[in-house]
């Protein structure tokens, strides 16, 4: 049998691929997102003084220092999944975006000073039980992600999977921060940073080997 004869055998059987869409994907992840928080404040409950919140800028900058991260890294890993992209700039562009948001909070920290300690202000145990919320938050973006990677082609499996977890991580917090009533930045700054940090590794390592094909 010629080497066309068995090509031509072999391509025979194969069937149309539908063209990935990163809108669909986009959209696939932002109704999983919708659907968690709407549920997280249902069965929870979103904290009780959101009322006042809203109207400080403490809450505001909570939000947009979770959400900005979450939207530039979920951009990343769903442009990674065509093996011509690298989520590497995405990346930067999420570390970026912490740093510029710790020092926001610093500033922001600067000029509302509290009588209170740096241990009073740290409250570990609230701590604690923020980073598992953050946690368990984190498990429904990470577990789509994990299912589109392995269903797509990215050619740097390391980065996409960290780009994933980060990604993850942020939007957990992202959803807490409707339920947590802690606004301190320095709370934020330590609690928030370990806990999605925590997740990020965590799922870069347990995403790696879905990524590769």
């Amino acid at each position: 049998m010629t080497s066309e004869r068995l090509v031509e055998m072999l391509s025979a059987r194969l069937t149309p691929v539908r063209v990935r869409r990163l809108s669909h994907d986009a959209l696939l992840l932002a109704a999983i997102g919708a659907v968690e928080l709407l549920l997280l404040l249902l069965l929870v409950g979103a904290r009780p003084d959101l009322a006042t919140a809203i109207t400080r800028p403490f809450f505001w900058w909570k939000l947009a220092a979770m959400g900005v991260p979450t939207a530039i890294a979920l951009t990343a890993t769903l442009r990674s999944f065509d093996p011509t992209r690298s989520p590497r700039p995405g990346l930067r562009g999420a570390a970026i975006a912490v740093a510029v948001a710790l020092a926001l909070g610093w500033l922001l920290d600067a000029t509302h000073r509290s009588g209170t300690t740096i241990a009073g202000r740290m409250q570990w145990h609230e701590g604690m039980r923020c980073m598992a919320w953050m946690a368990m938050l984190a498990l429904p973006m990470i577990a789509a992600l994990g299912a589109l990677m392995r269903r797509s082609a990215p050619t740097d499996p390391a980065g996409t999977a960290r780009a994933a977890g980060t990604a993850g991580a942020a939007w957990g917090a992202f959803v807490f921060a409707f339920a947590c009533p802690h606004d301190d930045p320095l709370y934020v700054a330590i609690w928030y940073l370990a806990g999605c940090s925590l997740v990020a590794v965590a799922a870069r390592w347990l995403l790696a080997p879905v990524a590769r094909w």
